[in-house]
């Protein structure tokens, strides 16, 4: 049988190929390496748009389709039943959680208006000096995967108050479920976005869910951006009220002139949460795990169900 993966060091990095298996390097979609007949295992491109899911219908014999992105919502319910579906759920959980980190200090120690005095050559500590902190904000994660779960352990080093939220409650794991957020919002200063986007988050963040959240409070999205309903988004960030740090937009990319480019309160970073150079190392190794697994008639691991 045939292998397709988009990276040609893809091929030392999935590790020992099963006997039998023939790897390729598909690149893009419209790049086939050879004929699409025997192709029973294919590593789409990473952040596939939605151009690449037709691909599958070309290729007859197409038994598992590896994502390297934790986010499935291209693909799910647009394959085959033949075909199984699987993530790349862990493979971005240090780098995402990364971000937030990152982005959420960035934003409480005003980088931005740091780096925007810099390119002016001003020495700006008499504006904006001193700045908000992290220390003792209650954080608020949206999200309790493992890319959650990897937000909260290094987020509670840095003495805050985490609560998290799943779509349904974990009492036991002390895990709120989503129709707790009415109540969770207003307490919290921080609030992260880590859930996938199936057609229950898909508009979850929207003018209700904004106008609960604290005056001063700080919204971090690492999901996908039609978790939040932009034009809620915009209208919101435009008073002022509260902040808002988007490594997401929908659309995306986001287009010249959009408004979310010119808000002062706005931290934009183009969707690179998962784009560090630990990447293909780490997907890799999954993807190799799950080509020898099917070889030998083992069951895959992170196969997609209800969307994610």
């Amino acid at each position: 049988m045939k292998a397709w993966i988009p990276h040609p060091e893809g091929r030392e990095l999935l590790g020992d190929i099963p006997e039998g298996v023939t790897v390729e390097v598909a690149q893009a979609p419209d790049q086939l390496p050879s004929d699409p007949a025997g192709v029973r295992f294919w590593v789409p491109p990473f952040l596939a748009q939605a151009a690449a899911v037709p691909v599958a219908a070309k290729l007859p014999d197409l038994r598992v389709v590896q994502l390297l992105s934790a986010g499935a919502d291209t693909w799910a319910g647009r394959l085959p039943d033949r075909v199984t579906l699987c993530d790349a759920r862990g493979v971005h959980d240090s780098s995402t959680a990364e971000w937030v980190v990152t982005a959420t200090l960035a934003h409480l120690r005003s980088f931005p208006t740091f780096a925007r005095a810099q390119a002016r050559q001003e020495w700006a500590y008499a504006r904006v000096a001193p700045t908000d902190e992290l220390a003792g904000k209650r954080v608020l994660i949206v999200g309790a995967g493992s890319i959650g779960a990897a937000t909260r352990a290094r987020l509670a080093p840095f003495e805050v108050e985490l609560t998290m939220v799943a779509r349904t409650a974990r009492p036991a794991e002390q895990v709120y479920g989503v129709a707790d957020l009415p109540e969770l919002l207003p307490a919290a200063d921080v609030v992260v976005l880590l859930v996938p986007l199936t057609e229950q988050t898909r508009g979850l963040v929207d003018a209700r869910f904004l106008a609960a959240m604290s005056d001063g409070a700080l919204l971090v999205n690492a999901a996908r951006g039609p978790v939040a309903d932009t034009e809620a988004l915009v209208a919101e960030l435009s008073t002022g009220r509260i902040s808002a740090a988007l490594d997401v937009t929908e659309p995306e990319p986001l287009p010249a002139g959009h408004p979310l480019w010119e808000l002062p309160n706005v931290l934009l970073t183009p969707h690179v949460a998962g784009s560090v150079r630990g990447l293909l190392p780490r997907a890799y190794r999954l993807a190799g795990q799950q080509l020898r697994r099917f070889a030998a008639g083992e069951p895959l691991i992170n196969e997609v169900r209800d969307g994610y």
